[in-house]
Order: C-alpha cells, then sequence, then structure tokens
C-alpha cells in the first residue's frame, strides 16, 4: 500500500471513529426520571434499587443508558413543566413516582411508554383500564401506600399504650387524605384513644401544626402518607425529636435519620421492580402488555437510639415483629 494511501485510510478512520461514537451515544436510550420529592441521599439510595432493576436487563447508566431526572422538591405544581420538558427531550421511556407524577406523564404523553411506582390505586386514578391488562401507554408498580394508616396507628399503640391522645399529621392536598382521616378514626375508636388532627401542605405550615401538638400535648404522633411529607421527612423527625414525641411514619427513611419507628411497603424492592419493567419496555415490550404489579414486601422498622432518647423500652412483640431494628 503506498503511503499516502495509508495516511489517507488512517486519516478517514480518525474521522469516521468519532463520528460513529457519537452516533453510538445519540442512539443510547434516555430514560425521562420524574419525581415529587427532592434530589437527596434516601431518593439516590432508591435509584440504587431502580438501576438495579434495569440491570437484570443489562442496562447500565454510562454505558447503554442515560437518564434525565427531574425534581418538583413537594412542588406538585411544577410536575406538569417537568413532564413537558421530558416530552421535549424526547426520552425513550418516563418512569414517574408518585400519583401526581405519574397523572402529569400520562397527561404530557400518549405514545412514550410511561412506569410508574405509586401508592395510589391506579385504576381509581385512571392512569390504567385494568391491573392485568393496563391498556395504553401506562404500566408499573402499586406499592400501597394507602390503607396502611390505620395498621401504622395499632403499631404506634402497641408501643405506647399509656397514650390516650394521639396525634395525626396529614396532607389535605393529597388526594387520599379523606380516606386517611377516616381509617384513623375508626381505628382510633377500636383502640380507645382521642385522635386530634393536625393538617400541613406547605413547609409554614409545619410550625403551626407542631405549635398545635405541643399544646394538646398527645402521647404519640402519626405521620401519615404523603409524597410532600416524604420530601421533608428529615424536617418533620427533627420537629418530633424536639417535640420528645413518639412517633410513627410510612417510610423506612424517616427512621434512617432518627424517626422512632416506621411501617409500610419496602420501597427499595418497589424500585427495583420500577426497573425490571423499564428494562423490558426498553427491549420492546409494550407497557399494555406488562400488568401493574402490586408490591407484597412491607417492613417493619425500628429505632432503638431515638427510643432510648425517648426513655421508652420498645415491647419484645414489636421487636419480634421488627424487619429491621436499628441500634
Amino acid at each position: 500500500m503506498r503511503r499516502r494511501e495509508f495516511v489517507g485510510l488512517i486519516g478517514g478512520a480518525a474521522v469516521a471513529w468519532p463520528l460513529a461514537a457519537r452516533a453510538q451515544q445519540t442512539s443510547k436510550p434516555v430514560i425521562g426520571v420524574l419525581s415529587a420529592g427532592i434530589r437527596g441521599a434516601p431518593q439516590q439510595l432508591l435509584y440504587v434499587a431502580l438501576r438495579a432493576g434495569l440491570k437484570e436487563s443489562g442496562y447500565v447508566e454510562g454505558e447503554n443508558v442515560a437518564f434525565e431526572y427531574r425534581y418538583a422538591d413537594g412542588r406538585f405544581d411544577r410536575l406538569a413543566t417537568f413532564a413537558s420538558e421530558l416530552v421535549r427531550h424526547e426520552v425513550t421511556a418516563l418512569v414517574a413516582f408518585s400519583n401526581a407524577s405519574a397523572l402529569a406523564a400520562k397527561k404530557a404523553t400518549s405514545t412514550i411508554p410511561i412506569i410508574f411506582g405509586i401508592g395510589g390505586d391506579p385504576v381509581a386514578l385512571g392512569l390504567v383500564a385494568g391491573l392485568n391488562r393496563p391498556g395504553g401507554n401506562v404500566t408499573g408498580v402499586y406499592f400501597f401506600t394507602q390503607g396502611l394508616e390505620a395498621k401504622r396507628l395499632s403499631l404506634l399503640h402497641e408501643q405506647v399504650p399509656s397514650a390516650k391522645t394521639i396525634a395525626a399529621l396529614l396532607n389535605p392536598n393529597y388526594q387520599p387524605s379523606e380516606n386517611q382521616l377516616r381509617d384513623l378514626q375508626e381505628a382510633s375508636a377500636r383502640l380507645g384513644v382521642e385522635l386530634v388532627v393536625l393538617r400541613a401542605n406547605t413547609d409554614s405550615d409545619f410550625d403551626t401544626a407542631f405549635t398545635t401538638l405541643k399544646q394538646k400535648r398527645p402521647g404519640a404522633l402519626l405521620v401519615a402518607s404523603s409524597p410532600f411529607f416524604f420530601s421533608r421527612h428529615e424536617q418533620i423527625v427533627a420537629l418530633a425529636e424536639r417535640h420528645g414525641v413518639p412517633a410513627i411514619y410510612e417510610w423506612s427513611q424517616f427512621v434512617s435519620v432518627g424517626g422512632l419507628m416506621s411501617y409500610g411497603t419496602k420501597l427499595a424492592d418497589a424500585y427495583r421492580q420500577v426497573g425490571i419493567y423499564a428494562g423490558r419496555v426498553l427491549k420492546g415490550t409494550k407497557p399494555a402488555e406488562l400488568p401493574v404489579l402490586q408490591s407484597t414486601k412491607f417492613e417493619l422498622v425500628i429505632n432503638l437510639k431515638t427510643a432510648k432518647a425517648l426513655r421508652l423500652t420498645i415491647p419484645q412483640s414489636l421487636l419480634i415483629q421488627a424487619d429491621e431494628v436499628i441500634e
């Protein structure tokens, strides 16, 4: 081969290789993640589980799949704008966490596949036609945040049986709040305790709610499920600690930052299942062909350090039930 031809061949390859590399990069699927929460450590730990689920289908972030994240920081009014941004970004699939995020995603597109991870009933919310046959471009994981308030109240009463009054913090802007209140009222009547209802849907509401708590002096506090509360979990736990009130929460992330106890779906498992479905969609399966999964793994988590600070003894009956005890 002549030197000129060889140099020309090498030069051509040098030009073609970057072009091929760029083409390969642009063909990489992109998953848009829409969250009502904040970009914090607990959320990132859950995304580790999401990525683990994707990896089961052979997708690894930075290698053959990319992510675009949008966080609403508890402000649900931002979700519609963020969903539209992700659609304009031409993501390959949308992953939505929280009822409001999933609804915003569905409103934004009827063609891009959507995989949700939500606590509300997806049929009742109008996200899917049915659990077994979702139809359309939406499917995902239903992880039962609703309907567990009565169970949490029972566990809290077991921990603090001397409490004659128990406060419940609810978010009135959260769609299931009326059902939560009804369940708590029925459960408190069965347990023979008085229920004090506190409400908050903005950061400033927490001061008002905990001022009322200080005045009423309940023996314990139940923080009802709410994406907004989850996005402010460190703030709520700090307020409960400041007022010295034993509290039960929805997710283990509250307990990890000092909350006394939690009972709810094992979120990491639910996020992993969302990742598995996202991987199947990227491989070509249509959402309509994937039945909605119902999470069946629940966990009771107890923080012994917090119990000690509150001068509480954890009953043996609760320790036996606990899936995790933080010492």
